[in-house]
Order: C-alpha cells, then sequence, then structure tokens
C-alpha cells in the first residue's frame, strides 16, 4: 500500500534575521514550527490536559523547542487528526497504532508502564454472585463493553476472547459503555451481567472510591500484551525521533521525571518497537478480517 505524507508551509517572516530568505531550508521550517503531541481521548478533555501538560513542558524545554498538547472530545475527531497526521509524537490504544502504521507509516517508539507493568490484559469481569463461571455462562445475557469497535482492550479484544469458545454476537445481548470504568461500576450494580476491559482498570481510584472491587471476579482474560503505544510520524528525522525516544524513556530516572509520570498516572514510558504489536494484529486479524476492520476508521 503506498503511504504519502503532505507538508503544508505557510508563509512566515523571519524578523530581525541576519540571514536571506534564500539559505531558508524546509528542516529550518519544520524545526521552527511546534512540535504536536497528540493523546487520545481515554479521559475527558480537561483531565487530558492536565495529566500531559507537564510531560509536553519538559519536552519543550529538552528539545528547546515548543511543544504543543492537543487532544480531542471524542475518538471521530482524535482520529481526523491522526489520518491528516496532524501529530508528530501521538499517543493511542494498539488498535490505532496497527491501522496508522500501515495506512500512515506511525511508528512505535514507545509504551505505556502502568502499576509497574509495561504490559496488561483484557478481561472479562462478573460479579462474584452472579451464578457465572465461564463464558458459555454469557449465552442470553448482557454484555457491557467498555469501548466501541474501535477499543483494542475493552472490546476487540473481548470479542475474541468470546469468539474461541464459540460465542457469536447473537448468543449475548452487547451494549457499549462510555468507557471501561463505567462498564465496571455498571456490572456491579447489575446493569449488565458482564464488562469488558483491561485488567488494570478494576484498580482505578474511580472505580475502587465508588463499588466494592472485592466483590468482582475475572472470568476470562487474554495472556498479557504489550501496553498502550507512543508513535512518531513517518516522516520525523531520526534524531529527532531517537531523542524523543531517550527523553521520554528515561524520565523515571529521575526526581522530576518520576513526578511527571506520576501526573500521568505511569509507571514509566518504555522503548517499543512495531514487532511488539505482531500479537495485537492476529487478534485484529481474528475479530475483524485481513483488512483490520479499516472501514470502521473512514
Amino acid at each position: 500500500m503506498k503511504r504519502r505524507s503532505f507538508i503544508k508551509l505557510s508563509s512566515y517572516m523571519l524578523a530581525g534575521s541576519i540571514l536571506p530568505k534564500t539559505t531558508l531550508t524546509l528542516s529550518d521550517h519544520i524545526n521552527s514550527r511546534p512540535l504536536i503531541m497528540g493523546i487520545f481521548p481515554r479521559r475527558n478533555i480537561k483531565l487530558t490536559y492536565k495529566l500531559f501538560s507537564p510531560m509536553a513542558t519538559y519536552l519543550s524545554h529538552s528539545l528547546q523547542r515548543e511543544v504543543r498538547l492537543v487532544t480531542a472530545k471524542n475518538f471521530k475527531d482524535f482520529w481526523r487528526g491522526v489520518k491528516e497526521q496532524r501529530y508528530d509524537l501521538v499517543h493511542y490504544n494498539q488498535y490505532h497504532y496497527i491501522v496508522s502504521n500501515l495506512l500512515y507509516g506511525y511508528q512505535v517508539i514507545l509504551k505505556n508502564q502502568e502499576f509497574g507493568r509495561s504490559t496488561n490484559a483484557a478481561t472479562i469481569i462478573v460479579r462474584k454472585d452472579s451464578n457465572i463461571n465461564s463464558i458459555s455462562d454469557l449465552k442470553n445475557k448482557t454484555i457491557l463493553f467498555g469501548g466501541g469497535k474501535m477499543a483494542m482492550q475493552s472490546y476487540i479484544s473481548i470479542k475474541w476472547l468470546l469468539q474461541k469458545e464459540g460465542l457469536t454476537e447473537s448468543d449475548y445481548n452487547e451494549k457499549i459503555a462510555i468507557n471501561p470504568p463505567n462498564a465496571i461500576m455498571s456490572t456491579y450494580q447489575k446493569q449488565a451481567d458482564a464488562a469488558g476491559s483491561g485488567d488494570t482498570v478494576i484498580k482505578l481510584d474511580v472505580v475502587k472510591r465508588n463499588i466494592d472491587i472485592t466483590q468482582m471476579k475475572f472470568l476470562a482474560q487474554t495472556k498479557q500484551l504489550p501496553h498502550l503505544p507512543w508513535a512518531v510520524k513517518s516522516n520525523m528525522p531520526e534524531q529527532l525521533k531517537q531523542s524523543l525516544q531517550s527523553i521520554l524513556s528515561s524520565l523515571h530516572s529521575n526526581p522530576s521525571g518520576r513526578n511527571i509520570l506520576n501526573q500521568a498516572k505511569l509507571s514509566a514510558l518504555v522503548s517499543a518497537t512495531d514487532k511488539d504489536y505482531d500479537e495485537h494484529r492476529k487478534i485484529v486479524r481474528d475479530v475483524y478480517g485481513d483488512d483490520y476492520g479499516i472501514n470502521l476508521l473512514k
């Protein structure tokens, strides 16, 4: 598949410069413009800016270049930014990465470490008193997925777990929650029979504050797989790519960096490669076919 990238240049003036305009290069312009850091709407806009602004500020200081933090109110708007390649550095889910790598050439450089782990698993969660002890018990039950059809952990991987045990979409009632915490809390409140989410979601403060998590159990889960990725545009200079990877992967090694990670609810950022996400690719193909469900993202 042919990949294209477009660089839109706008006219500008270099006030007070002693250099003639003819000496300005494309590289000069790219280095002078802000670096756009896109964060997917895993949380609401206000909280996303609060969590990641310190990281953007730190990057700006380290690179001696403005780093502009950008997010969106919903996944549709966020994905438009990926398609238009607005983000130089982007944080999103594993499915987003797989498709953006295929279509637009984005390259992974980092992955999250949360609660001390750089992996997570998709998990089906039920109440302990539900009398549901196997996936087959979910037949004719209501399953509340923690995200829509682009959600890797709380939808695609949950579908994969169900398919492996022979359950098809006609075998259960599918509902979509606002987010994974809501799916778990609603299942606790008996508004659904099972919830689909990542395995660390039940540990989040927002969940523990609202329900008694000791009354919930994991019914089934995938193996541990690489955590949420961070990727860069295909045309990013190699030196900048390596600088971003080095700066962000070393945050955990100093007090100020650890404060930035704590603010973002992270333990660390760990170097990652494209191959790390091959098992996610297999899951996506099993659920959506060889085209990875690309039509979902149009």
